[in-house]
């Protein structure tokens, strides 16, 4: 499988201009208020949905989790 390096620049372009037209403000908001309510037992799919709603992105959201629960590491049973 080939995938046309176009679409990457092309994607890349895309989310250089999504970040410069979105409310970095009230997405910096939207993913504060998900990470606290991470550290608690609340739902998180509201807070999901506000901050893509905010335009965030997959990776401001994935980060802001990370930055709660870490990173999944496999244990290999040998």
């Amino acid at each position: 499988m080939q995938i046309d390096e176009t679409v990457a620049a092309r994607q890349a372009e895309r989310l250089s201009k999504l970040r410069t037209e979105r409310s970095s403000d009230e997405v910096a908001r939207r993913l504060s208020a998900l990470r606290n309510a991470a550290q608690g037992t609340e739902n998180l799919m509201p807070y999901l949905f506000d901050a893509v709603k905010s335009y965030a992105t997959l990776g401001d959201i994935c980060d802001a989790m990370r930055e709660v629960f870490g990173t999944y590491e496999e244990i290999a049973i040998t």
